[in-house]
């Protein structure tokens, strides 16, 4: 095997690897929040003598129902995927990474990755917050307090429990955003950087076959 496709099989085994690690993260992170949401959604008691706003109950179904549908989408892809990965990633043949359809579902790989770490995990965030209002509202003060305050301003403990955990979320998904764009763009940047590698080594190779060729003609012989 030449230098020029023994490099292009390190390359492709090394994307089928990549691929797999990335099947397998999303299928655990998927599985993992889809989980906490749905106990999330059973768990929380809605008390019918309060009155939640509609807005707000709407708001906590809705992101829920999105957040499993959108983890079950990328969990699917990973079951459907993995399995076929793996299976040749377990062969000790080197030619056996052409088998695997790492390349030719590279994009449903990524749409799962990106369901997975990004668009899921962002709605987890919102899912918590809506959590904290739909559990904290309801909480009103003690007859006695309201009596005592009369047209008083302040608010209830449970009004300031969910502003409070509105307000550290807001900022933790403003730095999650991001991170998310940095981290892309200097993936992007090292994938770019790894490449234009590649493509001058390709280039010196090339360059060392057209001068072996002009040295050695075709046809010549000695003596």
């Amino acid at each position: 095997m030449s230098l020029n496709e023994h490099s292009m099989q390190a390359l492709s085994w090394r994307k089928l690897y990549l691929s797999r690690a990335k099947l397998k993260a999303s299928s655990r992170t998927s599985a993992l929040l889809s989980g906490f949401a749905m106990v999330a959604m059973v768990e929380v008691q809605l008390e019918s003598e309060n009155d939640y706003p509609q807005g707000l109950l709407i708001a906590f179904s809705a992101c829920t129902t999105v957040l499993v549908a959108v983890h079950l989408f990328a969990l699917m892809i990973s079951t459907c995927i993995l399995p076929n990965i793996e299976a040749v990633s377990n062969v000790h043949n080197l030619n056996s990474v052409h088998e695997s359809p790492h390349e030719r579902m590279h994009r449903h790989i990524e749409l799962a990755w990106a369901f997975s770490t990004v668009i899921g995990t962002f709605l987890f965030l919102a899912e918590v917050v809506l959590l904290c209002w739909v559990k904290f509202l309801p909480l009103k003060k003690n007859p006695v307090e309201v009596t005592m305050e009369n047209n008083s301003t302040s608010i209830s403990p449970g009004k300031a429990a969910a502003i409070t955990s509105t307000a550290i979320m807001v900022p933790s998904g403003i730095i999650f955003i991001i991170f998310a764009v940095h981290f892309y763009r200097s993936l992007v940047s090292h994938k770019t950087e790894r490449v234009e590698r590649e493509l001058d080594v390709l280039v010196q190779l090339q360059d060392q076959l057209d001068r072996g060729d002009t040295l050695h003609p075709a046809g010549s012989h000695f003596g």
